[in-house]
């Protein structure tokens, strides 16, 4: 798996977000119907999303928890940081 714990909650974060703003324009009585039903359109597809993503990261923690996966921890590593890097790209 290419994803993260994190990554995966930032994605469904995202999700969420978008789906609270399809909702709210789809119910929205003074748009458009044309509006509205572009919304319920889009609405199925974040639905599909969030379902998505949901079981990706619920296999990701059960294979943590299961001990058959290590969480990744991906280190920031700024060439700023370094003195004898930051010279040395120059």
């Amino acid at each position: 798996m290419a994803e993260t714990v994190g990554s995966l909650i930032d994605k469904l974060t995202i999700v969420e977000l978008r789906r609270w703003h399809t909702e709210h324009a789809m119910l929205n009585p003074k748009a458009s119907v044309d509006v509205r039903h572009d919304a319920a359109l889009r609405l199925r597809v974040v639905d599909e999303q969030r379902v998505d993503l949901e079981a990706e990261l619920d296999a990701l923690w059960s294979a943590i928890c299961a001990g058959t996966t290590l969480p990744k921890v991906y280190r920031q590593l700024k060439l700023y940081n370094d003195p004898a890097l930051r010279s040395a790209s120059r």
